[in-house]
């Protein structure tokens, strides 16, 4: 299923000829976000797996359709923040199904994030994918 502001950011990511527009575009992103509170910044909400402090704070909504995963997110580290707006704008708002069984590493490899990103990032931006589907199969912690 098309998920249009994350349509926005790829075709954004095929005006710059560099990495280092690109991550300056994502750290923007992330700069556009609104921070978390203090109190959303919670165990419940923190995100293992990830070198930086990572927090997604997560809201099931019941209405028409199939339920739906919104969240917000925030991160100690700007290019987190920055992949965090990435993922706000692939899978916030969509069904909890598709979330669940979306392959999250083809959706980033049209951003080239892959190869792009150090090993330690990446496998923070996985932990916070596997976060993401965790909610969608389970639900939102307490």
């Amino acid at each position: 299923m098309a998920a249009p502001a994350f349509d926005e950011i790829v075709e954004n990511f095929e005006l710059f000829d560099d990495w280092e527009d690109r991550y300056r575009y994502v750290i923007d992103l992330g700069k556009d976000m609104e921070p978390l509170s203090e109190d959303e910044r919670v165990p419940a909400y923190k995100v293992d797996g990830c070198a930086s402090q990572v927090w997604l704070v997560p809201d099931v909504e019941d209405g028409p359709g199939a339920p739906r995963l919104t969240f917000r997110g925030d991160s100690d580290a700007m290019i987190v923040r920055g992949l965090i707006a990435l993922l706000v704008a692939r899978y916030s708002g969509r069904p909890l199904e598709e979330i669940r069984d979306s392959d999250a590493q083809a959706e980033f490899a049209r951003l080239g994030l892959t190869e792009a990103l150090s090993s330690q990032r990446s496998n923070g931006l996985r932990a916070m994918v596997a976060r993401l589907q965790d909610l969608a199969a389970h639900g939102t912690p307490a």
